[in-house]
């Protein structure tokens, strides 16, 4: 009797329409085929693996008082969502000016949007960081523009995919880094820190009321992955209440990626060069998520103010509706602030 050939291995079953594992979430991954599976995921109010759902669309649209014709920048493109909408406002003679830094999300969204239907004459993609706006409106003859957005949140594309390091729901390399081939990842930086330095970032980033005793126990440490600092951190303090420890743990993670990232001197150098970036009378439009972000840039705005700079800025900040955040948590946090060029 012969010997009976091996089965190959069957393809793993999509685990139902709320798998617990990034990997598992194949559907989510293709939109175009699982259409209706992303649209129940979306309906539950989560947001599906590898996408990204705009905050504050329309109140963004709003405060950049868009005009057909008009040239402007979206400085933090991201998965393009807010970017669509703001060439389909400025058409049909308007352009915008797309930037982002992230290497391995940038060419999708790119790809994404020529797929669509932006051709070169509606949208200019270009891989830089935003704080680099004027010599990326330089490099392509443009002075100043109608108007720049910012939306400083980190994309949920980043946040899903475990081997970005960003996320501590699975293990993945503890990196953080927006663009991963350039700096110290998030591990070689703990490493390299100081218990002093940590306790400050942890204070300056996050608002953590511990950071003194977290930052003893995580500086010069090394850690394997991103549960391994996790579970470190829940280690490090005294909390019975559960939903206390998860949150100190996205507050020393928040801070991390913030320190890693370098990205509150990226802020402060864009909201220095945005003025010279701005025809009179051009708005700039910018998207906080955290108390940090957002006082450099209440702040910014309002010396500008006083500079004469800017001839007004929003009347407090502006936040996403009941609904928004029923449907989607993380606009939750988010605050948006304008400004006007004078």
């Amino acid at each position: 009797m012969s010997e009976e050939l091996p089965r190959p291995p069957r393809r793993k079953r999509y685990s139902g329409k709320n798998p617990r594992n990034f990997e598992d979430k194949y559907k989510e991954l293709n939109p175009e085929r699982y259409g209706e599976t992303v649209a129940k995921v979306i309906a539950s109010g989560k947001t599906p693996a590898g996408s990204h759902i705009p905050i504050m669309v329309e109140e963004c649209l709003d405060a950049l008082n868009l005009q057909p014709g008009m040239i402007g920048v979206d400085a933090t493109l991201g998965y393009g969502g807010h970017a669509v909408k703001i060439i389909d406002r400025i058409s049909p003679d308007g352009k915008l000016v797309g930037l982002d830094v992230d290497p391995i999300e940038f060419p999708k969204t790119k790809a994404r949007l020529r797929a669509a239907g932006y051709g070169e004459d509606r949208f200019v993609p270009i891989r830089s960081n935003y704080a680099g706006v004027a010599r990326a409106l330089a490099g392509k003859g443009i002075d100043t523009v109608d108007f720049i957005f910012a939306d400083l949140g980190c994309s949920s594309m980043q946040f899903d995919d475990p081997s970005r390091g960003f996320s501590f729901k699975v293990a993945g390399p503890l990196d953080m880094r927006m663009n991963p081939g350039r700096g110290l990842s998030a591990a070689e930086w703990l490493s390299k820190t100081s218990p002093a330095k940590l306790e400050l970032a942890l204070q300056a980033h996050s608002d953590e009321p511990r950071a003194e005793s977290i930052a003893q126990a995580l500086a010069g440490k090394a850690f394997a992955d991103t549960l391994a600092l996790a579970r470190a951190i829940r280690e490090s303090i005294r909390v019975s209440d559960e939903d206390e420890r998860e949150l100190t743990v996205r507050r020393v993670f928040q801070a991390i990626r913030i320190a890693v990232n370098e990205e509150f001197t990226a802020l402060d150098a864009f909201l220095r060069t945005l003025p010279n970036c701005l025809k009179s009378g051009g708005r700039a439009a910018i998207l906080t998520f955290h108390s940090g972000e957002d006082r450099r840039v209440k702040q910014a705005m309002k010396m500008g103010i006083t500079d004469g700079l800017y001839s007004e800025m929003s009347d407090g900040i502006i936040t996403a509706g009941p609904e928004e955040r029923r449907l989607n948590p993380r606009s939750t946090s988010a605050k948006l602030r304008w400004v006007t060029r004078k």
